[in-house]
């Protein structure tokens, strides 16, 4: 039978130094090996991986890494960096200590543990992929920008993005405390932001401060007049704005008022109930003090009379800027074919803001002159020779704790709707708890397991880099000790030939030896 031919690609190795050491590999024999080892690499890969588990998860139960919760923010302005309150937006106003202490004293603990609670809460902002890659394109252009078209890269790169999106990390194990309580602390905390977040963005921070808990009788008067005609003022403006900012023509439930509704009242109350008890106290001169009281009408009167100067000076300025803005003008180039470019003016914000003021600024000016006059009335009515009688002094007393009722009623109605308009629609969605902290076991074992990733991944190719190189070593051995063998049986053969090659040299000698003897015996 005709012997099959074996083709083998083989790897030299060759010694450049000394050309005589090759090493000669067969890749098939590489093959080999590798075949050969497959089933230990296979049985330490597992057993690697499974030790590699094993000791990110003694490493994490060890060092106790941070617990993390998701927020998120979803308000007009929270997309420019900006609190609903127009101010910057500070994320760390979550570890506020008042927070953290309405927190501590929720779950009933001490509250030294305030500042380690503070010191070790940190925050990591959110940012989308697509909001990164524009940001990076953006920045791109404006590197390989032309000193002609700087410009529009400048103003193209101006695209800060403020993330809407936070991760909340608290490291309980450096606060002193125990998986299960750095969960219930961190989520409660949060929690209690949200009442904060409320009470600091929501009616308490508008109205609650703007209309003082007074006692309106320790005033005369007239001067108690005065006092629930700021509030009522106060009032009419907060239901005014929060008429115009809401766009849902919103109903309180507990209520039943919209703030148009309830706008209408306290106009109402103004309008009539105060108006009719200010007349009625004028016209009967009725004061607790005459002297002091014609005193008092002098002072405001000169008071609002400065007052009314400055805001005259403020409007004539704010008129005249507006007079000299020059707006912005942008051009507009034709389609290339008949030439013509056209430009406009467009205001800008900055004018907008300019009206704005002037506006503001005239209501005030209107509403100091009628005070100004309001007080004359009462200061020349007070002058007459008329005194009160004690019938009048008692209905006024009865009429002004009967307005001092309604006014209470109002703000107590005005607070139950604002409360519940920002919590279901302005505010509704303005704060959330995405993902809060958890302790469950398979969070852990999730948490290790994410964690072993990379640790496993890197332990896993090293092993088969090990494997490679063994199975490699492997067979550069075999196949050296091959060819060291078929030199050696090639050594062998060639001595045996020689052995013969003497012999018959040998007796080719004798035989030449014996030839001239024959020739004598001949002769």
């Amino acid at each position: 039978m005709a012997k099959k031919d074996e083709r083998n690609l083989n790897i030299t190795i060759k010694n450049q130094e000394d050309n005589k050491d090759e090493v000669v590999v067969s890749l098939s024999g590489i093959f080999k090996k590798i075949k050969q080892f497959f089933a230990i690499w296979i049985v330490a890969a597992i057993i690697a991986g499974i030790l590699t588990v094993c000791a990110v998860g003694i490493v994490t139960a060890i060092r106790k890494p941070a617990i993390t919760a998701l927020v998120s923010f979803s308000y007009s302005g929270i997309e420019k960096g900006k609190d609903p309150a127009g101010r910057v937006f500070d994320i760390n106003s979550i570890k506020n200590p008042t927070v953290i202490e309405d927190a501590l004293t929720r779950l009933d603990m001490d509250m030294e543990h305030l500042e380690s609670i503070r010191e070790n809460m940190s925050f990591e902002g959110i940012i989308p992929d697509d909001a990164i890659d524009r940001i990076t394109v953006y920045n791109s252009v404006y590197e390989n920008a032309s000193s002609g078209n700087l410009s529009a890269a400048e103003a193209m790169l101006d695209v800060t993005y403020y993330p809407t999106k936070f991760k909340v990390n608290f490291d309980y194990g450096n606060a002193g405390f125990s998986k299960s309580e750095g969960v219930q602390i961190l989520n409660t905390l949060l929690e209690c932001y949200r009442d904060y977040f409320y009470d600091k963005y929501g009616y308490n921070n508008s109205l609650g401060t703007a209309v003082p808990a007074v006692q309106y009788t320790d005033y005369d008067y007239a001067e108690q007049v005065d006092v629930f005609k700021t509030t009522l003022d106060t009032l009419e403006r907060y239901l005014k704005e929060l008429a115009n900012d809401d766009t849902t023509l919103f109903r309180s439930n507990q209520t039943g008022y919209t703030f148009n509704d309830l706008y209408q009242v306290t106009t109402t109350i103004e309008s009539i109930d105060l108006d009719r008890i200010s007349s009625y106290i004028s016209i009967n001169n009725i004061t607790k003090d005459k002297e002091t009281s014609i005193a008092y009408y002098e002072y405001r009167i000169e008071s609002l009379t400065r007052t009314q100067t400055q805001l005259e000076e403020r409007l004539a300025s704010i008129t005249e800027s507006i007079a000299q803005y020059e707006k912005d003008t942008i051009l507009i180039f034709g389609n290339g074919t008949d030439g013509n470019d056209t430009s406009y003016s467009q205001a800008s914000e900055e004018y907008d803001k300019l009206i704005d003021r002037k506006v503001s600024t005239a209501t005030d000016l209107a509403e100091t002159k009628q005070s100004i006059e309001f007080y004359k009335s009462r200061r020349d009515a007070l002058k007459s020779n008329k005194n009160a009688t004690e019938a009048q002094i008692t209905q006024v007393e009865a009429d002004l704790a009967s307005l001092s009722d309604k006014v209470r009623e109002l703000v107590d109605l005005t607070e139950i709707t604002a409360d519940e308009y920002y919590e279901d629609v302005a505010f509704g969605n303005a704060y959330n708890i995405l993902v809060p902290a958890v302790k469950s076991a398979g969070s852990s074992i999730g948490g290790v397991a994410k964690s072993s990733i990379l640790p496993i991944l890197l332990v896993e190719v090293l092993i088969f880099v090990i494997y490679i190189a063994v199975a490699f070593v492997k067979a550069i051995s075999h196949d050296s000790g091959r060819k060291a063998a078929e030199k050696a049986d090639a050594e062998n053969d060639d001595d045996d030939e020689g052995d013969i090659a003497d012999v018959i040299e040998e007796i080719v000698d004798e035989a030449d030896d014996e030839k001239p003897d024959e020739k004598k015996k001949k002769k």
